[in-house]
C-alpha cells in the first residue's frame, strides 16, 4: 500500500480488492505496469534496495555448498515417506528414547466443534485444552496430542480415528513419529524460514538458491523443487506456507528463475492438478495458486507456449480430470461431486492467464505451438457439444429436475477464454483461417447425423425446399453449443479483418454447408421460444432457468449471441426463401402460412400465437441488430453506448446497476465510463441516495422496442416509459426502427430477406386475416411486429434510393408491397391491408405507428416518381419531409387540444371551490355548533377547559406559570381500530415502547458497568456512563388489546423457527403490530391533569413561604419522616420534641395546600406497574420484582436520560427544541414524564419518602451521610426529575395518602428547580476552574461579570482558595451560559410536559438568537442566573458550604480523579480518514494481539471508540456465562452497553450488533464518485468518506434506533441467520 500511495497510479482509476495475501510487490516490475512502473521512494533510491554486486568467488562456493546441504535436509526432513522410517545414522540421537508423538492433521472434512469433541473423548480431557488444541490445528495444520510411548500414541490414534469417524463418517488423519523425527522436521521448518531471510539480504543468495533448487543430484533423483511440489498436497498448512513463501522470495523475485520455475512447475502441471483435487485443503494454500506468479507474465507465458506447448497441456489436463463425465463423448454431470468439479476446472483460469497477452508479432513456432493448442481446445467444445439434452414431457410432469448448474458454471469459465482464442486468431489471418477450417471440420463432424435423415421437399410461395424432419417440441435438444457459436466468432473475426475473401480458397459454398451450420443454434432458439410458450411447463424449473441464463449478460455474449451472429450468417449466404422456409418449418409453424388455420383448441391457439410473436421478433433481430464487431461497421464503443440507452430507457439507473447489466471483458472492464457521458446525464447524489444516470433527450431516437437484449418485462416496461414521454410532449407514440448501420460485405445479403417472396407470402397472410378478424390467432403482439418489419424495408429502400442511382437499387419491396393481387376473389395489397387496418378499432394502440408506415410509403412514393435530373428530395429517416407540414399540423392540433382540456379542468375546479365557499357562508352557524358540541366534555375538567382563555404568559414553572393548553385526547386502538378518550378513570391506553440499556451520551468509552445486583440507582454519574433510554414508535393500543396481541404473538411463536431470533419473548419482547418495530413493554398514557390555580391564597403564600422558609419546613419535615419511620426514636437526627414542633408548624402552613390522592382506573394502575417493572427489569438487568424499592428509582432515571437523549440528538442536527419535536418523539416525552409523576400511586410511599430524604442531601444543608455524594460525581437534572416526582410523597404520612394542591406543587417545584440550578451552576465553576484563562482588562464590567467574580471569590474561599482566583468575570459568565444551556433545555422539555404550557414561540425556531433568553424566561429564571443568588443571599452561603465541603472535592482540587467539564461533549462516532485507502493502509499490517502465527485476521473498527479488534476468529473468543463470544461481542458489552457498530475493513461493510445473539449487516459510509456503496469490495472503485451516509448511521447510534435496524432486517432475511455471538 505505501506503493501504491506513493505512485502515480494512486491518481488512476483503479480497482480494490481484498484477498488473502501471498505474492509479492509489483512496484519495480516493468511487465507487470503499462507506466509508472516504479513508485516515488524506491524510484528517488528513498527505499531499501538490494545490492546487485556479484558475490565473491570463495563466498560464492560456500555458499553453494551451505544451501545445497540445507535445502537436501529440509528437503529430506519434509518429504518423509512412512512412519515407520527410521533417520539415517547422523541424524539420529546418540540417546536413543521410546518417546513418540501423536499427531493430528488439519483437514476440511471435520467442523472445529466436531473435532473439539474428538480430541475431549479420546484425550479425556478439558472442553478448553480441546479448544486449544482445535485452534492450533487449524493454523498450523498439525498438532501434536499425545507425547507418550509407542504404545499409548497408537492407542490414541485408533480412538481419534474411531470417534471421528462414528460422528461424521470421516477420520480425522493422524501419525505416530518419533520424537526425533518431530524436532528435525520442526528444525526444517525453521531452516525454511532462516532461507527465506538470508537470500533477501542480496540477489546473488537468491541466485545460487534458486541453481541449487533446481539441481538434479542423479538423473534418477528429481531437485528439490520437483520433490517440493510434488509433496505439496502432502504436507500439513504450516510447512506449505513456509515453503510457498521461499519459492516466492526466491524464484519469482528474479527473471531467470522465474523461467526456471515455471518450466518445472509446467512440467509437473498435469500430477500438480490431480493432486489438488483429491487434496482437502484450501486452494490458496496450494502450490497451484502460484501459477497466477508466473503464468500472467507476459514473457514467461510466451516462452512456455513455445518450448513447453502449455496451453495444449492444460486442455489435454482438463481432459483428463473430465473424462469421468464423459458419456457417449459427451459431458454428463450427473451425482458429482461439486468440490472436486470445481477444483477440476482450476485450469482454465490458468489458461486464462496465459491468454491475457495476445501477440503482436507472430513465429512460426508459435503459429504451430498455438494451433496445437487450440486442435486439443477443441476436443474439449467437442465434448460439450449438444451435452446436457433435454427431451420435452408429454402428460405426466417430470419426476426429478435434472441438474444443470454444472453445465452453466463450466459455460462461465471458458466465457473469456472462447473471447480470447478468437482475438488471438483474429490477430494473425494465416492463424485465423486455419483456426477457422479445423473448427469448421469439428462442427461438420459433430453434425454429420443430421445428413443421416433423409430430407422432405416443401412448397411455399413458389418454392421447394428439400429439410431433414426434426421437430423441436419431440426430440431432444441442447442449449449448449460452444463449437458452434466459436466458428461464428471467429466469422465474424474473418468479416472484420477481410480474410473472408480468401475463404473461397478453402471452402466452395458446397463445403460450407450453411444449413447444416444453422441447424443447431436455430434449434435452440426454438426452444426458448417454445419455452416462452409455455410449451414446457412440464418440464419443471431447470430448463426455466437454463433458458434465463442462456440470455443473462454473463452468459449470452458466447451463447445468445453467437447463435443470432450464425443465424445471420445463414441469412447472408442462403436463399433467403430458402431460409425463411427453414425458420417456419423449424418454428413448426409452416403449415400455419400454407393453409387456414382450423384447431379450436385454445391452448394451442395461445401457442401458436406466441410462437408467432417470437418467430417474427427473430427476424427483426436477424435483419435489425447489427452492433456486432465484423456483422457491421461499428465499434465497441458504438455497442457499449446502444446497450446504455437501451437500459437507461427502462428506468434511470445508478452506476452499479448499469454496470451489472453491461457484460464484461477478460478484465472485468465494460468500457462504461468511456462513453456514459455522450448519451446520458449524470444526477448527483442527494443526501444519502446515490446517483443515477439518465439517457440523454437526443439519444432516444437510438430507442428500438425489439432491442434483442430486453426480456419480455424489460420490453414492456420500456415501451410504457417511453410512451407517457412522448404523451407528455404531445409527440407521436409511434416506435419506427432507428436507422440501423450498414452490413458489412460479408454480411449484406440479410437484407434480401425483407423483399422475399415468402417475406412477402408471411406480411400479407397476417395482415390479410388480421384484417377480416375471422381468426383470433393474429394479436396486437404480432401486427406490431409485422408493422416494425415493413418499417425496416421501407427505411432500407429509402437509403439505397437516397445513396445510390435507381437503377443500381435491386432492393424493391415497394412495388411488391403496393403489387395488387387477387387472393380468394379480393384484390389486395400491403398497402391496402395498412389502409384498412388503421380503420381497425381493435388496434388503435397501434394507430400512430400505422400512420408512421404510411407516411414512409408516400415519401418512397416521392422517390421513385422523381423525374431524371431533379434535385434528390432529402428525407429525415423518421419523419418524411414530404409530410412534414402535415405531422407539424397534427401536433399543433394534439397541443391545442391539451391546452384546452386543461383550460376546461381549471374553470371546473374553480367552480367547485366557489360552490364550496357559497355552501359554508350559507351554513355557517351549522359549522360552528358543531365545533362547540365537539368541546363539549362530561368531567368538570372539560368544562373549565372550555372556559379558559388563551394566556399570552409562557412561563413553564411556578405560582407564575401560564394556563396549561388541555385538549381532549381521543385515540384509536391500532389494533380494534375503536376510538377512546385518554381518562384518568377510563380504560387505559399504552404506547408500543422499547426501553434498553444505553450508554450514548457517555464520553468515558468502556467504562465498567456496576454490578445490578447491589447497585443504587438513585444517583446518576455526571459522565451519564450509562442511563435507561425508552423509545416508542408512537403506535396506541388499548391495554386489553395490547395484553391479547402478546398472548397470542407468544402461541404463535413456535411455528416460527426464527422468532425468538427476532425478538425474545421470555424478555417482554415483541413486534408493534403496525410498524413491525421491535418492542419490549408499553408506556400508559396518563392525561395531564389541570387544577385550577388558588389566587386568593397565592398572595398569602408567597408572603409566608420565603426560599428560606421552605427550606427550613423541607429539612424540618425530612428529619422528621426519617425519625418517624426509624425503629428507635432515640436513634434520629433531631430529638422528637423539636420534630413535634416543627411539623405542626409545617401543618399549619400548609394545611390549606393539600388535597386527596389522584384516583386511576385498575387498569391504569396496572400498566403503571408493568413499565415501571419492565424498566426496572431491563436497566438493571436483573429478575423482574415489583417490590424491589428501586422501582421508582428506574422510572424517573429512564424519563431523564431519555429527556436528555432527544435533547442532545436536537442540538447535534441543529434542531429547535420544540419545533422538530417529531410525533412519536412527542408521545414518548408526553408519556415517559406523566408516567414519572403517576407512578407514585403505586408505590409505597415510605418507600418514595426514604429516596427522597435520600436525594435531599445533596442539595440541603445539615442532612449530609457518608452516603451522600459530592455534587462533582451526579448530573444534577436527573436529581431534578426524581425529587420533583418524588416530592409530593412528602405530604403522606403513616396511612393517609395525601398530595399538595396545584398552588402548592408550583412553588415547591420553583423552590426545588431554583435549588437544582443553583447547584449545576456551581458544579460548572468548580469543574471549569483549571480552563479558567488569566485575568484580562475588561472595556466594561456588566453586571454579569461582576456577580460571577463575586461568586467565584465565595468558591475559593470554600475551596481553600485551591481555585485559580484570578479569573476573568466575563469568562466566568460566558461559561456557565453554555454550561448550563443543555440543563435548561432538559428542564423545559420537562416542565413543557409535565404542565402542558406552551413554550415561547423562539424555542419553536431553529436560530439560537434569543434561545437562552426564552429558556430563562419560560423556566421563570432571570437572565443573569447569578441573581438567584442574590435573591436567596440569606441562604448561600450555608449552601456553598455544603456544596464544596467534600472529600471529593479535595481530590479533584489535587487531580487525583478526572472531572467532566460543561458542557459535555456531544456524542459522535469516530473520524474516518477520507479516503478508503488509506483506512486499509493503517490496518493493512494488523496482527490479532492474541495470535503469534502471521495469518492475517478479518479486522474490525469499533466506530464507537475507534478500537480496531479481531472478527471472526476463534483466537479472540471468551467464555462469558457458559456462552463462548466473540470479540465484537465481548467489546460491545463493554463499550456500550451490548450494542456495537463495527465497520469491516477488508469487506467495507457495517455490523450493527443489538444484544450476544442480534445483528445485521449495513452499508459502510463510504461511497464511490457515484454515490455508491460497495460492500465486499465487488466492484472495486476508489472510495471516499460520505459525510451524509455516516451521519445518517450517527444518527442511527444516538436514535437508539440499531435494536429497530436489527429486528427488522433479521425479519426480513429470516433465511440468513448468523452466528453474531462469535463476531
Amino acid at each position: 500500500m505505501n506503493c501504491f500511495q506513493n505512485s502515480i497510479h494512486k491518481s488512476h482509476r483503479y480497482k480494490m480488492n481484498t484477498s488473502c495475501g501471498g505474492g509479492y510487490c509489483d512496484c519495480g516490475d516493468i511487465e507487470a505496469w503499462k507506466m509508472g512502473p516504479v513508485c516515488e521512494n524506491h524510484e528517488s533510491g528513498g527505499a531499501e534496495s538490494n545490492p546487485q554486486c556479484e558475490l565473491e568467488d570463495g563466498l560464492s562456493e560456500r555458499c553453494r555448498m551451505l544451501f545445497s546441504i540445507l535445502l537436501h535436509y529440509a528437503v529430506d526432513m519434509m518429504v518423509w515417506q512412512r512412519e515407520e522410517q527410521e533417520l539415517c545414522l547422523e541424524l539420529q540421537p546418540r540417546q536413543k528414547n521410546d518417546l513418540y508423538y501423536c499427531i493430528l492433521f488439519n483437514d476440511e472434512h471435520h467442523s472445529f466443534s466436531q473435532v473439539n469433541y474428538t480430541l475431549k473423548k479420546a484425550l479425556n480431557c478439558s472442553t478448553e485444552e480441546a479448544q486449544v488444541h482445535s485452534i492450533l490445528i487449524d493454523k498450523e495444520g498439525r498438532k501434536s496430542v499425545k507425547y507418550s510411548s509407542k504404545k499409548t500414541c497408537q492407542e490414541t490414534q485408533e480412538a481419534i480415528s474411531k470417534i471421528s469417524n462414528e460422528i461424521s463418517g470421516w477420520s480425522l488423519q493422524t501419525a505416530v513419529l518419533h520424537s526425533s523425527l518431530v524436532a528435525h522436521q520442526t528444525f526444517a521448518l525453521r531452516l525454511s524460514s532462516w532461507f527465506t531471510n538470508i537470500i533477501g539480504f542480496h540477489s546473488g543468495f537468491r541466485q545460487i538458491f534458486c541453481q541449487v533448487a533446481v539441481e538434479e543430484p542423479s538423473p534418477e533423483e528429481p531437485c528439490c523443487l520437483t520433490r517440493l511440489m510434488l509433496w505439496d498436497s502432502k504436507l500439513f498448512k504450516g510447512a506449505r506456507k513456509t515453503f510457498h513463501e521461499l519459492m516466492v522470495s526466491s524464484f519469482l523475485l528474479e527473471t531467470e528463475c522465474k523461467k526456471l520455475f515455471a518450466v518445472e512447475f509446467t512440467k509437473l502441471y498435469k500430477q500438480l492438478q490431480k493432486d489438488f483435487i483429491e487434496d482437502d485443503h484450501e486452494p490458496h494454500i496450494s502450490v497451484i495458486s502460484l501459477a497466477v506468479q508466473i503464468f500472467t507474465v507476459p514473457t514467461v507465458a510466451r516462452y512456455l507456449l513455445e518450448e513447453q506447448n502449455v496451453i495444449t497441456v492444460m486442455v489435454e489436463c482438463l481432459l483428463e480430470m473430465f473424462s469421468k463425465y464423459l458419456d457417449k463423448n459427451k459431458f454428463h454431470f450427473l451425482n458429482h461431486n461439486t468440490d472436486k468439479l470445481s477444483r477440476a476446472q482450476f485450469p482454465i483460469q490458468d489458461l486464462r492467464y496465459i491468454l491475457i497477452s495476445k501477440p503482436t508479432d507472430w513465429t512460426e513456432k508459435l503459429r504451430t505451438a498455438f494451433l496445437d493448442g487450440f486442435r486439443a481446445f477443441l476436443s474439449l467444445l467437442m465434448c460439450m457439444q449438444g451435452m446436457e439434452e433435454v427431451k420435452r414431457q408429454f402428460g405426466q410432469h417430470v419426476e426429478e429436475e435434472p441438474h444443470w448448474e454444472s453445465a452453466f458454471s463450466l459455460q462461465l469459465q471458458l466465457k473469456y477464454i472462447l473471447t480470447m482464442f478468437q482475438e488471438w486468431c483474429a490477430s494473425d489471418e494465416e492463424v485465423l483461417l486455419k483456426a477457422y477450417m479445423m473448427c469448421h471440420s469439428a462442427v461438420m463432424e459433430y453434425g454429420k447425423e443430421a445428413h443421416l435423415k433423409d430430407s422432405v421437399v416443401l412448397y411455399l410461395a413458389g418454392h421447394l425446399l428439400n429439410s431433414r424432419p426434426y421437430m423441436v417440441s419431440v426430440e431432444p435438444v441442447s442449449i449448449h453449443l460452444p463449437l458452434t457459436r466459436l466458428l461464428a466468432g471467429l466469422h465474424a473475426q474473418l468479416s472484420r479483418t477481410g480474410a473472408i475473401s480468401k475463404l473461397c480458397n478453402y471452402f466452395t459454398e458446397e463445403d460450407l454447408n450453411v444449413d447444416l451450420l444453422i441447424e443447431y443454434p436455430l434449434r435452440c432458439l426454438v426452444l426458448v421460444a417454445q419455452v416462452a410458450a409455455e410449451m414446457w411447463k412440464r418440464n419443471g424449473l431447470s430448463l426455466v432457468s437454463q433458458v434465463y441464463f442462456y440470455r443473462d449478460v454473463k452468459w449470452r455474449q458466447e451463447m445468445y449471441d453467437k447463435d443470432i451472429i450464425m443465424l445471420q450468417i445463414g441469412a447472408s449466404r442462403m436463399d433467403p426463401n430458402l431460409f425463411l422456409m427453414l425458420i417456419l418449418r423449424r418454428f413448426e409453424l409452416f403449415e400455419l402460412f400454407k393453409k387456414p388455420f382450423l384447431h379450436k383448441d385454445k391452448d394451442v391457439k395461445k401457442q401458436l400465437s406466441r410462437m408467432a410473436e417470437e418467430m417474427l421478433h427473430l427476424l427483426i433481430i436477424i435483419v435489425g441488430e447489427r452492433y456486432n464487431i465484423g456483422v457491421s461497421h461499428v465499434t465497441k464503443d458504438d455497442i457499449i453506448m446502444r446497450e446504455i440507452i437501451h437500459l437507461l430507457c427502462i428506468e434511470p439507473m445508478s452506476h452499479s446497476e448499469l454496470t451489472k447489466a453491461l457484460p464484461e471483458d477478460e478484465n472485468h472492464e465494460t468500457g462504461l465510463e468511456k462513453v456514459i457521458q455522450k448519451v446520458a446525464t449524470f444526477r448527483k447524489p442527494v443526501g444519502s441516495s446515490c446517483g443515477v444516470y439518465e439517457v440523454k433527450k437526443e439519444s432516444l431516437k437510438e430507442f428500438n422496442p425489439f432491442f434483442y437484449h430486453y426480456s419480455k418485462s424489460q420490453q414492456t416496461k420500456a415501451e410504457e416509459v417511453q410512451k407517457k414521454i412522448r404523451k407528455a410532449e404531445h409527440d407521436s407514440e409511434a416506435f419506427p426502427p432507428p436507422v440501423p448501420p450498414k452490413f458489412c460485405p460479408a454480411f449484406s445479403d440479410i437484407v434480401k430477406i425483407l423483399n422475399c417472396d415468402v417475406m412477402i407470402h408471411i406480411i400479407k397472410t397476417i395482415l390479410r386475416k388480421t384484417v377480416r378478424m375471422r381468426e383470433t390467432l393474429w394479436n396486437e403482439a404480432i401486427i406490431q411486429r409485422i408493422l416494425h418489419l415493413i418499417s425496416l424495408a421501407l427505411l432500407e429502400e429509402k437509403q439505397q434510393l437516397e445513396n445510390e442511382p435507381e437503377e443500381e437499387v435491386s432492393f424493391d419491396f415497394y412495388q411488391k408491397a403496393t403489387k395488387i393481387e387477387n387472393i380468394g376473389g379480393e384484390r389486395i395489397s400491403i398497402l391496402s391491408l395498412l389502409d384498412k387496418l388503421k380503420q381497425n378499432f381493435h388496434f388503435q394502440t397501434q394507430i400512430d405507428m400505422i400512420m408512421w408506415t404510411l407516411k414512409i410509403f408516400d415519401s418512397l412514393r416521392l422517390l421513385r416518381e422523381r423525374s431524371v435530373g431533379a434535385s434528390a428530395v432529402v428525407l429525415n429517416p423518421e419523419v418524411p419531409k414530404a409530410e412534414e407540414n402535415a405531422h407539424d399540423k397534427e401536433k399543433a392540433e394534439r397541443k391545442r387540444k391539451a391546452e384546452a382540456a386543461k383550460l376546461h379542468r381549471e374553470k371546473i375546479m374553480a367552480q367547485m371551490s366557489a360552490m364550496q365557499k357559497n355552501f359554508i357562508e350559507k351554513h355557517k352557524l351549522l359549522y360552528e355548533d358543531r365545533a362547540e358540541m365537539q368541546e363539549v366534555g362530561e368531567s368538570d375538567v372539560d368544562k373549565e377547559s372550555i372556559e379558559m382563555v388563551v394566556d399570552d404568559t409562557r412561563i413553564g414553572v411556578g405560582p407564575e406559570q401560564g394556563t396549561s393548553m388541555l385538549k381532549k385526547e381521543i385515540l384509536t386502538c391500532i389494533l380494534c381500530q375503536e376510538e377512546q378518550e385518554v381518562k384518568i378513570n377510563k380504560p387505559a391506553m399504552v404506547l408500543t415502547a422499547c426501553i434498553q440499556r444505553s450508554t450514548v451520551l457517555t464520553q468515558n468509552k468502556g467504562k465498567v458497568l456496576p454490578k445490578t445486583e447491589n447497585f443504587n440507582p438513585l444517583f446518576m454519574n455526571a459522565d451519564l456512563s450509562w442511563g435507561t433510554h425508552t423509545g416508542s414508535c408512537g403506535h396506541v393500543m388499548h391495554a386489553a388489546c395490547w395484553q391479547k396481541y402478546f398472548e397470542a404473538v407468544q402461541s404463535s411463536s413456535h411455528n416460527r423457527f426464527h422468532a425468538e431470533v427476532v425478538f425474545d419473548l421470555e424478555n417482554g419482547e415483541y413486534l408493534c403490530p403496525l410498524c413491525k418495530c421491535l418492542c419490549n413493554t408499553v408506556i400508559p398514557l396518563v392525561p395531564v391533569q389541570y387544577q385550577k390555580m388558588d389566587k386568593e391564597n397565592a398572595d398569602i403564600i408567597a408572603q409566608m413561604l420565603s426560599f428560606s422558609r421552605w427550606q427550613e419546613i423541607v429539612l424540618a419535615r425530612i428529619s422528621g419522616l426519617r425519625a418517624f419511620n426509624s425503629k428507635e426514636r432515640d436513634d434520629a437526627q433531631m430529638p422528637p420534641t423539636g420534630m413535634a414542633v416543627v411539623s405542626s408548624d409545617f401543618r399549619s402552613v400548609l394545611n390549606f395546600g393539600v388535597q386527596p390522592f389522584t384516583v386511576y382506573s385498575t387498569s391504569i394502575q396496572e400498566m403503571l406497574t408493568v413499565f415501571a417493572t419492565a424498566a426496572y427489569r431491563v436497566g438493571l438487568e436483573i429478575v423482574p420484582n415489583e417490590a424491589d424499592p428501586r422501582v421508582p428509582v428506574m422510572g424517573w432515571s429512564t424519563c431523564a436520560f431519555t429527556i436528555q437523549c432527544i435533547e442532545s440528538l436536537l442540538e447535534y442536527e441543529g434542531k429547535s427544541l420544540f419545533g422538530s419535536l417529531q410525533n412519536r418523539q412527542h408521545g414518548n416525552l408526553k408519556a415517559l414524564v406523566q408516567f414519572a409523576t403517576a407512578q407514585r400511586v403505586t408505590a409505597m410511599q415510605d418507600v418514595i419518602q426514604k429516596h427522597l430524604t435520600n436525594l435531599l442531601p445533596v442539595l440541603l444543608p445539615n442532612m449530609y451521610s457518608e452516603e451522600t455524594p459530592s455534587i462533582l460525581d451526579i448530573d444534577l437534572f436527573h436529581v431534578l426529575v426524581s425529587v420533583v416526582c418524588a416530592f409530593p410523597s412528602i405530604y403522606s404520612e403513616g396511612s393517609m395518602n395525601l398530595q399538595p394542591t396545584a398552588l402548592s406543587s408550583t412553588y415547591n417545584e420553583l423552590f426545588i428547580f431554583h435549588l437544582v440550578t443553583m447547584a449545576h451552576i456551581v458544579q460548572i465553576l468548580l469543574t471549569a476552574a483549571k480552563d479558567c484563562p488569566a485575568l484580562m482588562e475588561e472595556c466594561e464590567e456588566s453586571e454579569e461579570s461582576h456577580l460571577a467574580s463575586c461568586l467565584y471569590n465565595k468558591l475559593v474561599q470554600h475551596t481553600n482558595r485551591c481555585l485559580n482566583s484570578n479569573v476573568s468575570g466575563w469568562y466566568l459568565w460566558e461559561h456557565v451560559k453554555k454550561g448550563i444551556t443543555p440543563y435548561l433545555r432538559c428542564a423545559a422539555l420537562f416542565f413543557y410536559f409535565l404542565h402542558g404550557v406552551s413554550a415561547p414561540e423562539v424555542l419553536h425556531s431553529a436560530s439560537s438568537e434569543g434561545h437562552f433568553e426564552a429558556l430563562c424566561s419560560y423556566l421563570a429564571l432571570p437572565t443573569n442566573l447569578f441573581l438567584l443568588f442574590k435573591k436567596y443571599q440569606e441562604c448561600v452561603n450555608i449552601l456553598l458550604y455544603r456544596w464544596c465541603s467534600n472529600l471529593r472535592l479535595a481530590d479533584m482540587q489535587k487531580e487525583e480523579q478526572t472531572v467532566l467539564r460543561y458542557p459535555r461533549k456531544i456524542n459522535k462516532l469516530v473520524e474516518l480518514p477520507e479516503e478508503y485507502s488509506c483506512l486499509l493502509n493503517q490496518t493493512c499490517h494488523f496482527r490479532c494481539p492474541k495470535s503469534l502465527d502471521d495469518d492475517q485476521k478479518h479486522p474490525v473498527l469499533c466506530l464507537i471508540c475507534g478500537a480496531i479488534l479481531c472478527s471472526q476468529n476463534t483466537c479472540c473468543q471468551e467464555t462469558v456465562d457458559g456462552e463462548e463470544l466473540g470479540a465484537c461481542t465481548i467489546h460491545a458489552i463493554h463499550c456500550a452497553a451490548g450494542f456495537g457498530i463495527f465497520l469491516r475493513i477488508r469487506d467495507c461493510d457495517v455490523i450493527l450488533m443489538a444484544g450476544r445473539n442480534r445483528g445485521c449487516l449495513y452499508s459502510a459510509p463510504y461511497v464511490d464518485e457515484y454515490g455508491e456503496t460497495d460492500p465486499g469490495l465487488k466492484r472495486g472503485n476508489p472510495l471516499h468518506l460520505s459525510h451524509e451516509h455516516y451521519k445518517q448511521l450517527n444518527l442511527l447510534w444516538q436514535q437508539h434506533g440499531i435494536t429497530a435496524e436489527v429486528s427488522r432486517n433479521q425479519d426480513v432475511n429470516s433465511l440468513f441467520i448468523l452466528d453474531w455471538q462469535h463476531m
